[in-house]
């Protein structure tokens, strides 16, 4: 059997966010009705590198779809060696038999389909007539954000962004105005603060290890979408945020292991009954998703094996369909 092998670059012309949003969302919901096998990630950490590597299998048993995805997270990349801070490679099995069916650059996947899950909760989850946007950090997640939540509503008024790095604010303006500039105004700002104050949804997408958005800065009706916080240690939001929402998570194990709940579970402040419930059972028509204008939601994102493997599945049938990427026999 051959192997198609498709690089990070050839994906990115393969991918559109409506198209990775739909096949996002259908797998929400096929984990939310039970139809999914997908083991917790284990990790393994460079600690003297400040980084870490994690494997990802999953199988999606209706949809015959199944791959894993090896992905780091090293935050001093792009200063220390002008790489991503996450870099990951996937591989699409053929369920029947166990063989490679592609190999192919999973970061562009990795930042599409953390995008569509950030666009489906807020689908589910803010209200309708959300208008501001407040993005903290501004690196590639930040990117997708915006598509995902452009995607779901349209237009939007006004798009707050801040990112302690000046360099990189410039850089996300530069990229995303003459593509996104007609949907929305974008402003910079120099704090959280001001990106968070008055925003229908904030969006928090930084790696930090303490709170960046604070209690004080939320009001009713907000909707958060808690992107950054995806391995252990990690928080962004003031704890205090967390017992006000409707907290709404991916994957349970994931999400107390390493998620946005992490630390305030370890501290006692959070049990495991103040958790809504997660988002594929939203989709899935289980539980409610956003029930009142005025009620604080939150959703956190780990990122999802299965998220990866419809992405990954959805890039090879449009490579096979416009003879992209390249065969190999690797038996």
């Amino acid at each position: 059997m051959k192997t198609l092998i498709v690089t990070d670059n050839e994906v990115r012309s393969l991918l559109s966010i409506g198209e990775v949003i739909e096949a996002v969302e259908e797998a929400f919901e096929e984990k939310g009705l039970g139809y999914v096998q997908m083991p917790s990630k284990p990790y393994v950490f460079f600690e003297k590198y400040g980084g870490d590597l994690r494997v990802m299998p999953s199988y999606l048993e209706r949809m015959e779809i199944s791959a894993v995805k090896v992905v780091n997270s090293h935050p001093n990349n792009p200063s220390f060696y002008g790489l991503p801070t996450v870099i990951a490679t996937i591989i699409l099995v053929d369920p029947r038999n166990g063989a490679p069916k592609a190999i192919m650059g999973g970061s562009y996947i990795t930042a599409m389909r953390t995008g569509a899950a950030g666009g489906i909760a807020a689908k589910y989850l803010a209200r309708k007539t959300s208008k501001i946007v407040g993005l903290v950090g501004a690196g590639v997640q930040a990117r997708t954000q915006l598509m995902g939540l452009l995607s779901v509503y349209g237009k939007l008024e006004e798009v707050r962004f801040c990112d302690k790095v000046k360099e990189a604010g410039c850089k996300f303006i530069a990229e995303m105005e003459p593509k996104y500039g007609h949907l929305c105004s974008l402003v910079p700002v120099e704090s959280a603060k001001e990106a968070v104050e008055g925003a229908d949804i904030v969006v928090t997408t930084t790696p930090s290890r303490q709170p960046v958005v604070m209690d004080e800065w939320i009001c009713e009706g907000m909707h958060l979408n808690c992107i950054g916080a995806d391995a252990p240690g990690k928080e962004e939001l003031d704890p205090a945020i967390l017992k006000r929402a409707k907290i709404v998570v991916d994957d349970w194990k994931q999400a107390s292991h390493g998620g946005e709940i992490n630390v305030p579970l370890a501290k006692g402040i959070l049990k495991k009954e103040d958790i809504w419930g997660n988002i594929g059972e939203i989709v899935a028509s289980i539980k409610a998703g956003r029930t009142s204008p005025k009620e604080i939601t939150l959703f956190t994102s780990t990122g999802l094996a299965i998220q990866d493997a419809v992405t990954a599945n959805l890039a090879y049938e449009k490579a096979l369909t416009k003879n992209v990427g390249q065969f190999i026999e690797l038996t």
